[in-house]
């Protein structure tokens, strides 16, 4: 066995700032989802779910 380090890419600062661009718009998108996803789920099942007996 060798004690060889893996070899690791150095990312340019234009590409940290592009791949950081790109994780949050992933993140904007996927907050946007969700969003949608909830609000759809409460419109499907009405403001009566809330009415119902204990």
């Amino acid at each position: 066995m060798s004690d060889d380090k893996p070899e690791m890419v150095e990312l340019t600062d234009v590409q940290k700032k592009a791949q950081r661009r790109r994780s949050i718009a992933i993140g904007i998108v996927l907050a946007a989802f969700v969003i949608i996803v909830y609000v759809g789920s409460w419109a499907k099942m009405g403001a009566s779910i809330l009415d119902r007996p204990m």
